[in-house]
């Protein structure tokens, strides 16, 4: 994309009704953005969805190796 050459805002940028700082504290608690492929974005179409499917998966981990753990302390 090439810049212009002056530091003129661009008409179609509207600032009037901004407000600074609007998202500080959630910035300083920290982010976590995470970029999914398109083909998992179809599936999870929101942060709910996602949120969903990797608590599902943490608790099948953690059954997992209860019932390894448990399968070990029987031998």
């Amino acid at each position: 994309m090439k810049q212009s050459s002056t530091d003129e805002m661009r008409s179609e940028y509207d600032f009037s009704e901004a407000v600074q700082g609007k998202h500080h504290r959630a910035y300083k608690e920290g982010t976590n953005l995470v970029h999914l492929d398109p083909d998992i974005a179809r599936v999870f179409r929101d942060s709910a969805s996602v949120n969903r499917a990797l608590r599902l998966l943490m608790q099948l981990a953690h059954d997992q190796v209860t019932s390894e753990e448990q399968q070990a302390r029987q031998l």
